[in-house]
């Protein structure tokens, strides 16, 4: 829990880096080209956090990386920072937090739909603008396919669930019934 509050602070200081000098998408992609590179090499990444290593080697591996990626000005400072604070590992955390906050300033929310059966594009794409004027935000929409679910979809947002499957009606049915029969 504490890892994602840290996380959440320096996510949201970026963010508002971001804002003021209009480069937040920038850094929104900087952040993830960093956390990719991290998680293609995960010796990279052991090499940035393992104390083992001297300061100074590791320092050299993030500057090198960092210049292999072409950052902003901000994004290398956002980094060195992060290195220097030794909070290089809550990159990833960061960095799917920071993508967050940027699609809710930018009125975007991601949905999960998924549905049993595979679904026409017509119907998702009115599932997506359904979704989209319940919450009052554009919706991007990723559909998967899970055949547990017998019937039906559930969508996704944030921390709301709509369950509509055939699976879950089945379910309260049968502790319905138990109550029932308790009585």
């Amino acid at each position: 829990m504490r890892n994602l509050k840290v996380a959440r602070r320096y996510a949201r200081a970026l963010l508002l880096l971001g804002r003021e000098d209009g480069q937040a998408e920038t850094y929104r992609k900087q952040m993830d080209d960093f956390v990719l590179a991290l998680g293609v090499s995960p010796e990279l990444a052991g090499a940035l956090n393992n104390p083992i290593h001297p300061i100074a080697v590791r320092r050299a591996v993030l500057d090198a990386v960092l210049d292999r990626l072409n950052l902003a000005p901000v994004s290398i400072s956002f980094f060195r920072l992060l290195f220097d604070k030794g909070r290089i590992g809550y990159a990833p955390d960061i960095a799917r937090i920071y993508g967050e906050l940027a699609d809710e300033l930018k009125g975007i929310a991601r949905a999960r739909l998924t549905t049993a059966v595979d679904l026409p594009d017509e119907t998702a794409e009115q599932i997506r603008q359904g979704l989209g004027r319940m919450t009052g935000k554009q919706v991007v929409l990723v559909v998967e396919k899970d055949p547990a679910l017998i019937g039906g979809v559930v969508a996704r947002i944030g921390d709301l669930v709509l369950d509509g499957s055939v699976r879950t009606q089945l379910h309260n049915l049968k502790e319905s019934l138990k109550r029932s029969e308790a009585v």
